[in-house]
């Protein structure tokens, strides 16, 4: 046999529902202060989230640059492998009048790592415009994430191009290294080299040595646009290092003087990294 409970419907339950759902009951909704209160909350949540965001973000930045500067420079390394051990050629370079602040002007135009003009090229990095393209197969890698810099009137297209190639590898122009086997030290010579999106034009990057006239002078400017003032560079050895400056680097323009005595502690940095400098 089976018990039924016996539900009631009289007057008490009928006084209980109204009960619950009276609208003159103070809490059936949260009052103003009370919104006031939750509203506060959210704002010092987000107060206290949104900079810890925007850092995971600029490290998540950096880490993809680092990955196509890495896979840059395996890239080089492989050419030279396939090509008797000669470096891939560096020779398409536009001149810069030191000192000046006038643009930068075509010199050059020979074979090149990558045949591009940053700020004015709207074209993809190919195989029509790279030599390194076939060992890459994606022209994402020349770009760094972090780089927002647009072509000059396409302001919704981002630059093909974000890094730049030491002068001492494989250049024409000035002393440097033709096969991989000439270099000592390859942890001691950078290739590639994050470069600022305010000073790039050509795909090589300068470095007056020391001894020069200009020796206290940029050629090409870094970038610093990672972790509050740093770049990214690869070595010969295949390593990628992420340099701290010591002073800005935004707003400089190509051939211009150190500006500071942080500023050319930075350069003889980048000096001792190049053919006759760091044992090489």
């Amino acid at each position: 046999m089976n018990t039924v409970a016996r539900h009631s419907t009289g007057p008490e339950k009928a006084s209980a529902c109204s009960a619950r759902f009276d609208p003159g009951n103070p809490r059936r909704a949260f009052t103003l202060i009370e919104l006031l209160v939750v509203i506060a909350i959210i704002a010092v949540l987000a107060a206290l989230l949104l900079p810890v965001l925007s850092q995971a973000k600029a490290r998540a930045r950096t880490i993809d640059c680092v990955d196509h500067l890495r896979q840059l420079q395996l890239a080089w390394h492989m050419y030279a492998h396939d090509n008797d051990n000669t470096l891939v050629a560096n020779n398409f370079v536009y001149s810069v009048n030191m000192g000046s602040s006038n643009q930068p002007i075509p010199g050059p135009d020979k074979d090149s790592w990558c045949h591009s003009v940053a700020p004015l090229d709207p074209n993809p990095i190919s195989s029509t415009n790279s030599l390194l393209f076939d060992y890459v197969r994606s022209s994402s890698v020349y770009h760094c994430s972090a780089d927002d810099s647009t072509v000059t009137g396409k302001p919704g297209l981002l630059r093909n191009r974000s890094y730049n190639m030491s002068n001492c590898i494989n250049m024409e122009q000035v002393d440097h290294f033709t096969k991989e086997t000439e270099i000592r030290v390859p942890t001691k010579l950078f290739v590639f080299i994050d470069t600022s999106a305010d000073a790039i034009t050509d795909p090589t990057f300068g470095v007056v040595p020391l001894g020069d006239f200009f020796q206290n002078y940029w050629l090409d400017i870094p970038s610093d646009r990672h972790n509050t003032r740093s770049c990214n560079l690869t070595f010969a050895d295949g390593h990628v290092e992420t340099w701290k400056w010591k002073g800005p680097k935004t707003g400089r323009i190509a051939g211009s003087p150190s500006n500071s005595d942080d500023d050319l502690d930075d350069l003889r940095r980048v000096q001792d990294c190049i053919k006759g400098a760091g044992g090489n």
